[in-house]
């Protein structure tokens, strides 16, 4: 889905942003004296944690050019349903990163990486003229004894910084021991095994009504059988469980600004985030966070009840679908693709893209490059000798068809037209680019195809197609790669 197209400038807001900056050694232990952090691999879960999650909520500030953290509250979130044996992440994905040290010590416990909607808020105009707050979680294992969380954010050279760091006591009377009950009702949709041996989605529904809940339980078995039939999910079906958390709402349908249709439903989803008509986000993460702690969770999915084109996918928070589109099939499992592996958009051709700025650092994304060295392509091993880099393909014709597709969609929307003249447009834009496709030499090739990540020009893709590119129901090679390596490590 297209994100107000925006982050493509984050480049730029990364050069610019001076948040307070730490090193790792102004880490304090518990006698008040410096600390480095010690990376000694994942320790021995039995000997740092208990068996639940402790959830620190904290508030998010600033604009484009700083940012500040202050504590909301730290809390019981349940069960522990992570991995208790792959604790330190290895892949680094994100633009932010966490990490949990022992506090007397500094050795490293738990880390991960994730995105934020204050991040993505943080490239908009908007930012550059007033000032933002958002509410934000982490999510770890209850430590047993008093630890530093330290959070860190790319810098220009996409290398992590520690930006704040707070100290937790687990007995501190200041923690909220107690778990959450939850009246709500909880189904299950798909269960392997044990939570921390699997990748764990719930899912979330906002806008159904007390008589829809039967629409939402079909709503959330379809959508995930959907998905379980893309690779790489299909052949690892068996490490997934899923659940469906029901949120019946006083009122049918989200909020619809562009649409001047304005609802208050329990999740506050709403389309129209950061002015953008197809991106459907919430900002209410206490009450999503409390909602999804019914059940266990890795990643989350909240379900929309309307038709109207959207969704969102945010690398570690949510994935959001309109759950009655005709292409929600399609918008569930490329925003998951976000969500889960925190990978780029691949088109470029959006009516809303901003003019990107000279790329000068490779993407930290898994899925695009900006090929500064072909002999060391970042998916070189997927790479058959005698592809040429860059890969021809007959961009000029393609971008031509995509970028009178935009002009028309915009021309849809601005009328008001029923959502099935956008549907129908979406048909005839596939059919096209199968018979593009299809001319092509290399399409099934693995490369580097010039035009991906909002930018015509400067970042190549690694196959002619991919769900992340078009709507076709088809990952490339690479992001197949990049899902697997997560699953590993949430299943090990």
């Amino acid at each position: 889905m297209e994100k107000f197209a925006i982050i493509i400038l984050i480049i730029s807001v990364l050069a610019s942003c001076k948040p307070v900056k730490l090193n790792d050694k102004d880490v304090k232990n518990t006698a008040g004296n410096e600390v480095a952090v010690k990376n000694t691999g994942n320790v021995k879960y039995d000997e740092f944690f208990t068996g639940k999650t402790m959830r620190l909520d904290y508030f998010h500030s600033g604009n484009m050019k700083e940012e500040h953290f202050a504590t909301d509250r730290v809390l019981s979130d349940g069960d522990w349903p992570g991995s208790k044996t792959m604790l330190i992440d290895a892949l680094e994905l994100g633009l932010y990163f966490f990490e949990v040290t022992d506090k007397e010590t500094g050795t490293l416990l738990y880390s991960r990486g994730f995105a934020s909607v204050f991040g993505e808020w943080q490239t908009t105009p908007e930012a550059d003229s007033v000032w933002g707050t958002y509410h934000e979680s982490l999510r770890f294992p209850w430590p047993l004894k008093p630890v530093n969380v330290i959070l860190k954010k790319r810098d220009a050279e996409n290398k992590f910084q520690t930006i704040w760091t707070t100290s937790i006591d687990p007995a501190s009377r200041q923690v909220l021991k107690a778990d959450k009950l939850h009246p709500e009702k909880a189904d299950i949709i798909m269960e392997n095994g044990p939570a921390n041996q699997k990748v764990d989605i719930v899912i979330l529904g906002d806008g159904y009504t007390s008589a829809e809940i039967g629409k939402f339980r079909s709503d959330a078995r379809r959508l995930t059988d959907a998905l379980m039939k893309v690779e790489p999910y299909a052949s690892r079906k068996t490490d997934f469980n899923v659940r469906a958390v029901e949120t019946p709402s006083e009122i049918s349908g989200v909020c619809k600004p562009h649409h001047n249709v304005y609802k208050r439903t329990p999740l506050s989803v709403h389309y129209s985030s950061f002015d953008s008509e197809r991106y459907a986000l919430t900002y209410d993460n206490r009450t999503v966070r409390d909602a999804a702690s019914a059940v266990p969770y890795d990643f989350m999915v909240i379900l929309i009840n309307e038709q109207t084109y959207g969704g969102g996918g945010i690398y570690n928070l949510y994935t959001t679908v309109s759950a009655d589109n005709k292409f929600a099939e399609y918008i569930m499992v490329h925003e998951l693709g976000h969500h889960l592996a925190a990978l780029a958009d691949e088109y470029y051709t959006s009516s809303v893209a901003y003019e990107v700025p000279d790329i000068k650092v490779e993407p930290w994304e898994t899925n695009i490059t900006a090929m500064f060295d072909k002999n060391n392509l970042k998916w070189k091993s997927l790479t058959e000798s005698g592809t040429p880099l860059p890969t021809p393909w007959n961009k000029e014709e393609f971008d031509t068809f995509g970028y009178r597709i935009q002009v028309t969609r915009d021309s849809i929307r601005k009328a008001l037209l029923p959502e099935s003249v956008m549907e129908d447009l979406f048909v005839k834009q596939m059919q096209t680019e199968d018979q593009f496709f299809a001319k092509e030499k290399y399409k099934d090739e693995v490369g580097a195809f010039e035009g991906a990540g909002y930018t015509a020009k400067g970042l190549y893709r690694s196959q002619l197609d991919c769900i992340m590119y078009t709507r076709h129901m088809k990952f490339c090679k690479v992001c197949e790669q990049s899902i697997s390596h997560v699953i590993d490590q949430h299943c090990r």
